[in-house]
């Protein structure tokens, strides 16, 4: 049971300090972290756990006892942007993205 979010736009050492806080939750309270959380990330992270959970479903897996085994966050493409100096000059900037991936398994 997988679900990826491509392309989201923040930076990955943003996204990841909300991934490290449902790492290895079951998905109930996962669900509350992320429900109460005030990050930009985390209503995201929250819709991203939600279509994990309707994965296992579709799957015909029992959704009580799942836990987010996985969940990655690595970097996606940089735009390259320019943003105006001091004496005429520009210096570059990166818009980053991120690509998450989650991965939920049964508790054992």
């Amino acid at each position: 049971m997988k679900a990826f979010l491509k392309n989201y736009s923040q930076s990955p050492r943003k996204v990841r300090l909300v991934a490290d806080l449902i790492r290895g939750k079951d998905t109930q309270r996962a669900r509350a972290i992320l429900s109460f959380l005030d990050k930009k990330s985390a209503p995201d992270l929250k819709k991203l756990l939600e279509s994990a959970i309707a994965n296992a479903l579709h799957q015909n897996k029992d959704t009580e006892n799942l836990i987010v085994k996985d969940i990655r966050v690595d970097s996606g493409i940089s735009l390259r942007r320019w943003r105006p100096r001091a004496f005429g000059r520009a210096a570059p900037f990166r818009r980053r993205t991120s690509k998450v991936t989650l991965q939920l398994a049964e508790k054992e």
